[in-house]
């Protein structure tokens, strides 16, 4: 195996705490779903967000969906004129035997400006996704 990147982005309309959560959930468990990703085989995971989007850590996001003992690290994007506002970035490192090729990297919301060429190629439930989300926010709640 070897350690792969995979990357996500997203945006969100207000620096409120629950839609940080929100958008970082759905984009997590996106990057899960289509990549087949297990936390036992992440290294660990950067979340970055531009300088506007200060009212919560996105990391909990992945602390409530079960990711209780994957490194986190949250921090802020670098200032550059012209980009991207209220924008969350995530960057996983994954063991993994898949190549750099059959990675998808997500990229929602506004995001998707920065990679047009990464859009998602298969078709999700997102109702489903949205089940798989609200079931392991259930056990992270029981777990605490």
């Amino acid at each position: 195996m070897i350690c792969r990147g995979v990357r996500g982005a997203t945006t969100v309309d207000e620096d409120k705490p629950e839609a940080i959560l929100r958008a970082t959930r759905e984009l997590l468990a996106l990057m899960i779903h289509v990549n087949g990703i297990q936390s036992e085989d992440v290294t660990s995971v950067i979340f970055t967000t531009t300088k506007d989007v200060v009212s919560q850590y996105p990391a909990l996001a992945a602390r409530q969906l079960g990711w209780l003992d994957v490194p986190l690290l949250c921090s802020h994007e670098m200032e550059v004129p012209g980009s991207l506002p209220h924008c969350i970035r995530i960057l996983l490192h994954w063991n993994t035997a898949c190549s750099q090729a059959d990675i998808q990297h997500i990229y929602l919301g506004d995001a998707q400006s920065l990679r047009p060429d990464k859009s998602i190629t298969e078709e999700v439930d997102m109702t489903e996704l949205q089940r798989w989300i609200n079931e392991q926010m259930e056990k992270w709640k029981v777990a605490r």
